[in-house]
């Protein structure tokens, strides 16, 4: 290489330096510093105004782990995830797949479909907060119909994490079903007109091209909904406050008291950690396993 050469490919490097630069900075402000800072923290016993004061090593994390708050946390997190993420994606690609059929008064349907998408968590917490109540909701008058004794939705500890659930399935069905919608828009026609000459019913088009060309959209969607569903804090914030019994106190909204309401940071932090690495894995292993499946075009 030529020192012409050599100086050409500096300069290039440098102008893609400055065109990054903005980017760079915002990454570094906030998510950068931010994430490392939280690491550095959760080394420590802090003061009330969040200022380390005594290194402590792993013991913020080896208390948490000897704490049966935390495990329950952990546990309801898990158990929150399951409820959400495979039913959400399951109700999406149901609707994704009658509102891709070219029916009189689909579009209605489409915007009906996509219409949560555009409602704020807080929002969605009232509206269901509302739907729940116990006197005067909606879901326990149409139980006292069929004869069915009121439940305490949001008060019962046994039904205030399906509660969470159910309002997190519809926040989140908006964004699945306009990606799903999208995806099955893609998938070319000849596909569908092929399969009906050979004999191909509904079922066997859904399972053998909607399923396979849809994949890395399903891959996409499965992902996001993951994270976004441990990630939930606004609708348990308002419905629930992590109760009853810490029934729904999931592990970002325990970071959040940790941090906020008690003072303390260091938990706080080695807390924020540990949800850090629980996604990451969970993003790996679907990455490891998941794209093995997934049939691009």
């Amino acid at each position: 290489m030529t020192t012409a050469d050599s100086v050409k490919r500096k300069r290039k490097f440098s102008t893609g330096i400055l065109y990054l630069l903005p980017a760079l900075i915002l990454f570094t402000v906030f998510l950068f510093y931010p994430m490392f800072r939280t690491l550095y923290l959760s080394f420590f016993l802090t003061n009330p105004k969040g200022d380390p004061v005594l290194f402590n090593g792993f013991q913020n994390y080896i208390e948490l782990f000897h704490s049966k708050e935390f495990l329950l946390s952990l546990k309801s997190s898990f158990l929150f995830v399951l409820c959400t993420v495979i039913p959400t994606i399951i109700i999406a690609l149901f609707l994704a797949v009658i509102a891709n059929e070219k029916l009189k008064g689909s579009q209605f349907f489409r915007v009906a479909f996509s219409s949560s998408l555009g409602v704020s968590s807080a929002a969605a917490a009232v509206i269901w907060l509302f739907l729940f109540d116990p006197s005067i909701g909606l879901t326990n008058h149409i139980l006292s119909l069929f004869g069915v004794q009121e439940i305490g939705w949001v008060t019962d500890k046994h039904w205030a994490l399906f509660s969470i659930s159910v309002t997190t399935i519809w926040m989140h069905l908006g964004f699945n079903f306009i990606i799903l919608l999208g995806g099955l828009q893609s998938i070319s026609e000849d596909l569908y007109e092929s399969s009906k000459i050979d004999g191909a019913n509904f079922f066997q088009q859904f399972r053998n091209i909607t399923i396979p060309m849809l994949s890395p959209t399903l891959f996409f969607v499965t992902v996001v909904a993951v994270i976004n569903s441990f990630q939930s804090f606004g609708q348990i914030d308002i419905m629930t406050k992590g109760g009853p019994a810490g029934a729904t106190n999931l592990i970002v909204y325990s970071i959040y008291q940790d941090a906020f309401a008690n003072h303390y940071v260091g938990s706080a932090s080695a807390q924020a950690m540990i949800l850090f690495a629980i996604i990451l894995i969970f993003t790996l292993l679907q990455f490891k396993f998941g794209e093995r499946k997934v049939h691009y075009q």
